[in-house]
């Protein structure tokens, strides 16, 4: 064994034991390295074990005691083929951390002794506690010398460290050559579909998920004029795009399996939208609608209602008001609506039974200027998350009576703060156009979201989360630049 350390003082001990009393019937001649007696071999220092001996003895010990010395760390495959060592003490030495994995193949260890080291008790001992906590070896307590609370505990009594040391990161997955305003996840006939809304090449490009490749691939092109946003809908086993434009309106195309392309189904009503800007679809009860959100001041945020033939104008909504966005939740058990306004505060409209028409509730005061808003659930709680391009973003919770404010984020040319959750992670995702985007992460012992890393989009306007084949991807799109989508990975740094 080549072991690389300074002042190293080491004991290897082979005991080859008395079994039974019998006459030996071979020759023996005792190695030089080796003291022998009438029923014992003893090799000191040695990593030398003998192939014969005599036929009284029937059991071999190998002992090692590297003890008392300065030992900080050592080579991993120090211990390599000892399968027959059983025990072994690195006691009294000052080992803050072992090589992952170093006892294994040490079938035969019956006994260790690591007692009297400095062991940091962080992920990158991880192993060797895991490792303590299911071996059949006796081993002397052993104590953690850190860190903070850490610190006096046994190794074998430190709490799983699983979620403190299994980290996560987004990594760049695919990149598409094309510029986009927002990114439509849609499922269909078992498949995932997304529709980008393409400004500079005035058009909806329909892509569907290649679950052989891992990527998205070109599906269909929508052509439009101006487009500035793509929604679907599956209605009744039909799968429908809706494709709002600056200019000729707003139209729907259905999805023809023939042809195995996207047809014009219906040009919609739309003279009272002068500048649509957001595009919400949902259903109520058995009714499906749709918002066309206008950010003009001559425009009128309008509601649609589906019936056999197609979408017609069914509710005139915030008039003079340069809304930016909306966002259908279910509060209390009641269809709402949330308007963002770059002229107002949000205001919230809830459904109402007997008109069957949207009514005005409330606002969220002291909340001007928001672009975005988005809702999501912490541990049961309804949370708005609201993008504010001059200023601070906010997240405010529901507290069954109103909207209270939980956290704020320096967010100077933020056009989306997106949350999204990845394997019980909750996350969100701030975006602008002036520095990298910030990925937040909540966590759960400080009841607030943390700077988690760094992700750079150019002009970002939207974030799409796709969770599919046991696997998690985050779609980015881009104003100014390429739309990419991100995996979401595990990483282990008790590695």
């Amino acid at each position: 064994i080549m072991i690389y350390v300074d002042n190293w003082r080491w004991v290897t001990l082979f005991l080859l034991c008395l079994a039974r009393s019998a006459p030996a019937k071979r020759i023996f001649r005792c190695p030089a390295e080796c003291t022998c007696s009438k029923d014992s071999v003893i090799c000191v220092g040695s990593s030398f074990i003998p192939r014969t001996y005599p036929d009284i003895i029937k059991t071999i010990f190998v002992l090692r005691f590297i003890e008392g010395n300065k030992i900080g760390t050592m080579n991993k495959s120090v211990f390599r083929g000892l399968r027959d060592l059983t025990h072994l003490s690195l006691a009294n030495n000052n080992i803050k951390l072992l090589p992952k994995d170093l006892f294994s193949g040490l079938d035969s260890l019956i006994e260790l002794d690591l007692r009297g080291n400095m062991f940091e008790c962080d992920c990158q001992t991880k192993w060797l506690i895991d490792w303590l906590k299911r071996s059949n070896a006796t081993v002397s307590d052993v104590y953690c010398n850190g860190p903070g609370e850490k610190k006096g505990l046994r190794l074998k009594d430190v709490p799983d460290q699983h979620a403190e040391c299994i980290t996560t990161d987004f990594v760049l997955h695919q990149t598409l050559s094309t510029q986009s305003m927002s990114a439509e996840l849609f499922f269909y006939k078992e498949d995932i579909y997304m529709a980008l809304a393409v400004p500079n090449s005035e058009n909806c490009l329909v892509m569907e998920w290649d679950h052989i490749e891992i990527n998205f691939r070109p599906l269909d092109t929508i052509t439009g004029r101006s487009v500035v946003g793509c929604r679907a809908a599956v209605i009744h086993g039909q799968a429908y795009v809706i494709v709002t434009q600056l200019f000729d309106g707003s139209h729907v195309y259905r999805y023809d399996p023939k042809q195995n392309k996207y047809v014009k189904f219906q040009a919609v009503e739309a003279s009272n939208i002068s500048k649509p800007n957001d595009i919400e679809v949902f259903p109520i009860g058995d009714e499906w609608f749709f918002l066309v959100v206008d950010s003009s001041k001559a425009g009128l945020s309008t509601l649609y209602k589906w019936n056999e033939t197609g979408f017609y104008p069914y509710q005139y909504l915030h008039e003079w008001f340069r809304d930016t966005d909306a966002e259908f939740v279910t509060m209390e058990g009641k269809p709402h609506l949330i308007l963002a306004s770059r002229s107002q505060v949000p205001v919230i409209y809830q459904w109402n039974k007997h008109s069957q028409k949207f009514v005005l509730h409330s606002e969220i005061p002291n909340y001007d200027d928001i672009v975005t808003v988005k809702t999501f659930q912490i541990n049961g709680a309804l949370h708005l998350a609201m993008a504010c391009y001059i200023g601070d973003s906010k997240v405010v919770r529901w507290t069954g009576k109103q909207f209270e404010e939980v956290q704020a984020f320096p967010s100077r040319g933020a056009m989306v703060l997106q949350p999204f959750v990845f394997k019980e992670h909750q996350y969100l995702v701030l975006g602008s156009d002036y520095s990298f985007s910030q990925v937040y992460r909540y966590d759960e012992k400080k009841q607030e979201f943390s700077k988690f890393r760094e992700v750079y989009v150019q002009w970002p306007r939207s974030f799409t989360a796709l969770s599919t084949d046991r696997r998690d991807f985050l779609i980015a799109t881009s104003f100014k630049g390429k739309t990419k989508v991100f995996e979401h990975i595990p990483v282990d740094s008790s590695l």
